[in-house]
């Protein structure tokens, strides 16, 4: 008997401005005007994604004492833009970052439980944490949550407020609110008493379409994975070259077990690019001047100081790569996430650059670029369906290099290919995010 093959799961991202997108290509539109996102909202539609993702932060970066770029700042907040998108979508799923640090449990519960109704099912939250007090000016409790002080394993013994062990008891609460109403429209009060949050009361919205929204999270630290393992219902991880994938897949869901939960309770969809050409050659081509463009002489040397942490504005970007190791200087960068360890990542690019003979740009170029998807669309399809079959991933969320159009091409001519493989959906057999990922609904917990 043939076994049919593994279904994938597709969800576009919104780019922001970043090493990652083209502005100064002519086709670039706005990341503010909502055209843009209705487009793009409306093409992964017709492509049957399973949902549409914003990104979002919460502080201009800072380079040197200056404005960097806008990044994901630059633009509106996202559940504010999703609760519009809702009105002109029908069946995709919408979700957005909103961060666990400097928000409270009540507050945004409600607006994810709104999102979740006035689409009928559809919101998604990708929970993300902060633990730089750069961040944290822009808020009135300041102050931040120091990374330092992440138990090595989560629920440890070890007490004291940080960003996991926040985020895990925020997501906890958020469910409690969510399931404060009967599903038969019954209010009942509430009260959370724990080490971060203490709230009681009666929630102001009956429960949600889907039960609960649809849970993401972002992270590839130990302390990630179990988080995840424990709460997330999707996992938006940078793991997407194949081997890694597997390992990362094999490790995550290997963690579930010991929640009581099931491997296909948790998604693990890594984001990626891609670039499409008539021929592989041709793809390759579009792919190397692709990431000129995005990593100009000025943008690798930023990446460099980011690591390096000191002034390198003499050094030539063709040039070799500095002799003298990191420094630590939290001055510098402000706003951006870190690369990892200074001196473990310089010791990579400078392997990496001795081997291939690689200039400082050249380096940057190749230690900095995501996992994409580069060939034919026959090329693409089959790379992408050989992924989720390999058990590296369970589906993929895709980065277009252009805003708002980049998604175009893909939904034109590399879905259709996937369908012929029996590999994704031909039409939405289903009206709710959980419904697309194949999630069931939560057991509601009165």
């Amino acid at each position: 008997m043939t076994t049919a093959p593994k279904q994938l799961h597709l969800a576009a991202h919104f780019p922001g401005v970043n090493n990652t997108t083209v502005w100064a290509d002519p086709r670039s539109g706005s990341q503010i005007d909502f055209s843009s996102f209705e487009h793009l909202a409306r093409t992964a539609e017709r492509g049957l994604f399973d949902f549409f993702f914003l990104a979002e932060g919460l502080r201009l970066r800072e380079h040197n004492g200056l404005i960097h770029d806008l990044d994901v700042v630059g633009r509106p907040e996202s559940l504010t833009v999703l609760n519009a998108l809702a009105a002109v979508t029908e069946r995709l799923g919408l979700a957005a970052t909103v961060n666990a640090t400097f928000n409270e449990p009540f507050e945004l519960a409600r607006r994810l439980a709104t999102l979740d109704h006035l689409s009928e099912g559809r919101a998604g939250w990708n929970v993300v944490t902060s633990s730089d007090a750069f961040t944290g000016e822009n808020f009135r409790r300041g102050g931040y949550l120091d990374r330092a002080e992440i138990p090595q394993v989560l629920g440890s013994a070890r007490t004291g407020e940080t960003p996991l062990t926040r985020a895990a008891e925020f997501v906890a609460t958020a469910r409690e609110l969510w399931d404060s109403w009967t599903p038969d429209g019954t209010p009942r009060p509430f009260a959370h008493h724990g080490e971060h949050f203490s709230v009681e009361g009666e929630f102001t919205l009956p429960r949600c379409p889907q039960g609960h929204p649809v849970v993401i999270q972002a992270g590839d630290s130990a302390e990630g994975r179990e988080f995840a393992a424990s709460a997330a219902d999707v996992v938006f991880t940078r793991h997407g070259t194949l081997e890694a994938g597997r390992t990362f897949y094999a490790d995550v869901k290997g963690r579930l077990a010991k929640y009581g939960r099931e491997p296909d309770e948790l998604k693990i969809m890594p984001g990626v690019g891609f670039v499409l050409g008539d021929t592989d050659a041709e793809a390759r081509e579009k792919a190397a001047a692709l990431r000129l463009q995005q990593v100009s002489p000025q943008n690798a040397m930023l990446a460099l100081e980011q690591v390096w942490g000191r002034d390198l504005s003499s050094y030539d970007p063709d040039g070799p790569l500095p002799e003298a190791d990191p420094v630590p200087d939290p001055e510098l960068v402000q706003g951006r996430v870190r690369l990892g360890d200074p001196l473990a990542v310089a010791a990579r690019w400078r392997a990496l650059s001795r081997q291939k003979g690689l200039s400082i740009r050249q380096t940057v170029i190749e230690a900095t670029t995501r996992q994409s998807f580069v060939g034919s669309p026959g090329t693409v399809a089959a790379e992408l369906a050989g992924f989720v079959a390999a058990g590296a991933a369970d589906g993929f969320i895709l980065v277009p290099h252009l805003t708002p159009g980049g998604l175009d091409d893909f939904v034109d001519r590399v879905v259709p290919l996937l369908q012929e493989r029996g590999v994704f959906r031909s039409a939405y057999t289903g009206s709710t995010l959980r419904s697309h990922l194949g999630l069931a609904e939560p057991v509601w917990k009165g």
